[in-house]
């Protein structure tokens, strides 16, 4: 008795604090929850890199057959991607390649673009036609990297990428035989033997022992970009090599302005200071608060909580189909392709960007975090650490 008559007093007391904390008529509303997501690949060990792939787990995967062009997947697809940051993808692209480098195989990887691509609209991009190619980091298209399931939701994501920011141009995939920067870097500079105008990494690792190593990810007339990672405040390789475009994260919304679309620096997006690389001359007037390089150069949409949408059939935790999917993972890819739309790589470099902002979205609120100074995880006018000098206004900084 003496405990059931606990229990009610507990129970009644829960009722109480309940309605004491319920928000009154014209009180703010609550703060919307972080989306439940998990990383596509596992954390990456020393010498190694890991994908920064993010996945919504509160949104179950969607097989091919369950939505139709008239259900669109969830997520930001190309119409979203290209109306935000005001890309002529329609007309522009034409005889560019975008190279994509990842570890791993993902053996559905030309199957499920074509799900992608077919589902909004876009031009097959096949081997058969001349616009896809899957190769390892030895140029071959038969012995292949083993299989892993999270890579492969990684490489889903920045071949769908490529193809809703610039449909027209051609896509080289480069298969790294393992997580390793050594393995990644071959396959970098294999991206770059084979013609490509842009390469995309969409991974990092650790800083340490990466001194001489930045030559794999610096070629000249090709565009180099890197994700700056998932973490918040904190940096990562090869984001922070110097010739690398550095892409950070924004959350994008749509908005009434004129613009049509608001962002902010996404709490995740990684940023900071090299403790190994020096400062590149562009940055010595951009107040970085570093006496290092510091990230990132340029930024776009990375948040899962407005996440773009993606197919990928290979299994990963049990799921497979339609994802939503976030990290900066997203923004890398984008950014590669914002240059292939431009066509300007061969003239191109690091440096492009910090002298045409003009042509750049100025990311001003939001923050991955507290440091000093500020600008390194709080963003701010002009360059800050979480969103570089802004996202994509067209093409003209690229």
């Amino acid at each position: 008795m003496r405990r059931s008559l606990l229990l009610l007093a507990g129970l009644a007391a829960l009722a109480t604090t309940a309605a004491l904390t319920l928000p009154t008529a014209g009180a703010a509303a609550p703060t919307a929850p972080s989306p439940a997501t998990f990383h596509a690949c596992s954390v990456a060990q020393p010498g190694f890199a890991a994908c920064f792939a993010q996945v919504r787990s509160d949104i179950a995967g969607v097989k091919a057959d369950g939505v139709t062009p008239n259900a669109t997947p969830a997520g930001l697809g190309p119409a979203q991607i290209q109306s935000a940051y005001k890309l002529p993808s329609a007309t522009a692209g034409s005889g560019q390649t975008i190279a994509i480098v990842d570890a791993m195989n993902d053996p559905t990887a030309e199957a499920d673009l074509a799900t992608y691509r077919s589902q909004f609209g876009l031009p097959a991009c096949t081997t058969a036609n001349g616009c896809f190619r899957k190769v390892s980091q030895t140029g071959s298209t038969t012995n292949l990297p083993a299989t892993d399931a999270g890579w492969a939701l990684e490489i889903s994501l920045d071949l769908d990428m490529v193809s809703a920011t610039c449909p027209n141009c051609k896509i080289l995939l480069v298969e790294a035989t393992t997580a390793s920067l050594a393995n990644l870097g071959t396959a970098v500079d294999r991206a770059a033997t084979m013609g490509a105008n842009a390469i995309s990494n969409s991974y990092g690792g650790s800083e340490t022992g990466t001194s001489g190593s930045a030559s794999h990810w610096t070629h000249s007339g090709v565009a180099v970009t890197a994700s700056t990672g998932d973490s918040g405040f904190g940096v990562s390789f090869p984001a922070t090599a110097p010739a690398v475009i550095a892409v950070g994260g924004t959350t994008l919304r749509t908005s009434t302005n004129s613009r049509g679309w608001t962002e902010t620096a996404w709490s995740g997006a990684g940023s900071g200071c090299s403790r190994v690389f020096a400062r590149p001359s562009v940055q010595a007037n951009a107040n970085t608060g570093c006496s290092r390089r510091a990230v990132a150069d340029v930024s776009a949409v990375a948040d899962p909580n407005t996440g773009v949408a993606v197919f990928d059939s290979t299994p990963l935790q049990g799921r497979s189909g339609w994802f939503v999917v976030g990290g900066t993972s997203a923004s890398s890819p984008i950014i590669a392709s914002v240059f292939g739309l431009a066509a300007n790589s061969a003239a191109n470099n690091e440096a492009f960007p910090y002298s045409h902002t003009g042509s750049l979205f100025d990311v001003t609120s939001g923050s991955n975090g507290s440091c000093s100074p500020t600008q390194l995880c709080t963003a701010r006018a002009g360059w800050d650490g979480p969103t570089g000098l802004g996202t994509p206004n067209g093409t003209g900084a690229f």
